[in-house]
């Protein structure tokens, strides 16, 4: 099942992709991000929904009146709180949803470019498995998995690039810092007392963090998708005027 639904089509996806884009898998990845995030945009719009309405409940003079009402007894307030949720149809987790429902597309995506790079000849045998009919495998394999500095094949902790004499894990840091301007741009502000706020928050510090070690330890065309659909998510949600660059400031709990 995961094969037929995820897997087969990731791989010869890519195939086809990388056979349009003259042999080049670094902008195969690229271009197949950008297939991704409009195949998911569904689920962009909905956070953004998502999120607008939990902007509009902290606004609103009936939860600023609870805040006030309840602001020594933390039960209480949670208790009102869910009951407004309730009320103005908002999920307090609906900004996190399609971040996690990334997580069965990155690793569908790792394998498929782990065995995309197949080169010795059991790795060969099992792509040849994967591959439709229609596309001439042999015409493209072994794949090309050299893109500017990487080897795509390879997690940048084995190679990096040097800088100084020193190896510089580039990708993974910028997936760090691409990874918390998306959270910290499409996530709502916080208010004292929001459990939901709260976990947004927590998400925004180590969802960064967790994505970083993924990139530096795993295939680093892994992490040029992680780049790639963070700076594209950025500019959906510019291109739609949704983007709160104050949410980049401190603010006072």
């Amino acid at each position: 099942m995961w094969d037929t639904l995820i897997l087969d089509p990731m791989i010869n996806a890519l195939l086809l992709i990388y056979s349009f884009l003259g042999q080049n898998f670094g902008l195969t990845i690229i271009i197949f991000t950008v297939l991704v995030r409009l195949i998911t945009y569904p689920l962009t719009a909905q956070q953004m929904k998502s999120t607008q309405a939990m902007q509009e409940m902290q606004k609103s003079k009936k939860w600023q009146d609870i805040q006030k009402k309840y602001k020594d007894n933390r039960e209480k307030l949670s208790q009102e709180q869910m009951k407004l949720y309730q009320e103005m149809g908002v999920n307090p987790f609906g900004s996190c949803l399609p971040t996690l429902i990334q997580f069965p597309i990155i690793i569908g995506l790792y394998q498929a470019i782990i065995r995309a790079l197949a080169v010795t000849p059991i790795q060969l045998l099992d792509l040849s498995r994967h591959v439709y009919p229609f596309i001439n495998a042999a015409a493209l394999i072994p794949l090309n998995n050299h893109f500017l500095w990487m080897d795509l094949s390879l997690p940048e902790k084995d190679f990096g690039l040097a800088i100084g004499g020193i190896g510089v894990p580039v990708l993974a840091i910028l997936v760090v810092v691409t990874s918390y301007l998306q959270t910290k741009l499409m996530t709502p502000p916080t208010t004292a007392g929001d459990q939901g706020a709260q976990m947004s928050k927590a998400m925004n510090l180590y969802m960064p963090l967790f994505m970083g070690y993924l990139a530096y330890t795993f295939s680093s065309g892994l992490a040029l998708y992680f780049v790639a659909s963070n700076l594209i998510g950025i500019l959906q949600y510019g291109a739609m005027g949704k983007l709160d660059w104050r949410s980049l400031l401190p603010t006072r709990s």
